[in-house]
C-alpha cells in the first residue's frame, strides 16, 4: 500500500497539507523509503547528491516529502530545509552499529534547532531485515530518546526493501500531525 492510499484512509482534515523532512546519514535508506512510500520501483537507487522532492495532491490533500542527502559534506545544508516542517522522519541504518554515535550526534543537533522546535520525530530503524540489525529499544536508548520531552517521537522498526513496519510508522506520523494541527 502506497503512502497516498494510506493517508487517504487516515486523514481527518480534507485540506491538510504536510511538509515532511526526510533526513539521516548517507546509506541509511532514505531514498529507498521515499520510493516505497510513493509506490515506485526501488531496483535502481543511487546516493542522493542533493535532494529529492515528492509532492502528491489528491482530493484537497497535499503531501510534500523532502529527502535530503546524508553525506557529511551535505549535512550543513540541512538547515536550509527546516522552515515550516510538520514532521521529521529520521532514518537510521539499524545494522551499521559503527555509525550509531555519529547518527545520534546528528539527531541531537536536529533536536536543538529552533526551527524544528516541537516538530514530531519519526525514527525509522531501517534494515531490520538484516541479521545484525539493532532492536528498536537499543536504538531508542542509544539515541537517549527517553529524555526528549519537547516533542512527540516514535522509533519504528522497518525494512524499506520489504516494506515491513513502514505502514505503522506512517500511521503514527499522521496521528501526530493531526494532534499538532
Amino acid at each position: 500500500m502506497g503512502l497516498l492510499s494510506l493517508l487517504r484512509k487516515l486523514r481527518s482534515n480534507p485540506d491538510l497539507e504536510l511538509r515532511i523532512l526526510l533526513l539521516g546519514l548517507d546509506n541509511a535508506g532514505k531514498t529507498t523509503l521515499l520510493k516505497v512510500l510513493a509506490s515506485e520501483d526501488i531496483t535502481h537507487i543511487t546516493p542522493t547528491q542533493g535532494f529529492n522532492i515528492k509532492s502528491v495532491q489528491s482530493k484537497g490533500f497535499k503531501l510534500n516529502v523532502w529527502d535530503i542527502g546524508g553525506q557529511r559534506r551535505i549535512r550543513p545544508y540541512w538547515k536550509n530545509y527546516f522552515e515550516n516542517t510538520d514532521i521529521l522522519i529520521y532514518v537510521i541504518d539499524s545494522a551499521d552499529r559503527k555509525r550509531f554515535e555519529e547518527t545520534g550526534e546528528e539527531l541531537t543537533e536536529l533536536f536543538d534547532e529552533e526551527k524544528l522546535a516541537g516538530v514530531p520525530v519519526l525514527v525509522f530503524a531501517n534494515k531490520q531485515d538484516l541479521m545484525n540489525a539493532a532492536q528498536w529499544s537499543e536504538i531508542a536508548d542509544g539515541l537517549n530518546l527517553n529524555s526528549v520531552r519537547d516533542r512527540a517521537w516514535q522509533v519504528q522498526p522497518c525494512s524499506a526493501i520489504t516494506g515491513e513496519g513502514v505502514k505503522e510508522g506512517i500511521e503514527w506520523m499522521t496521528q501526530a500531525c493531526n494532534k499538532k494541527k
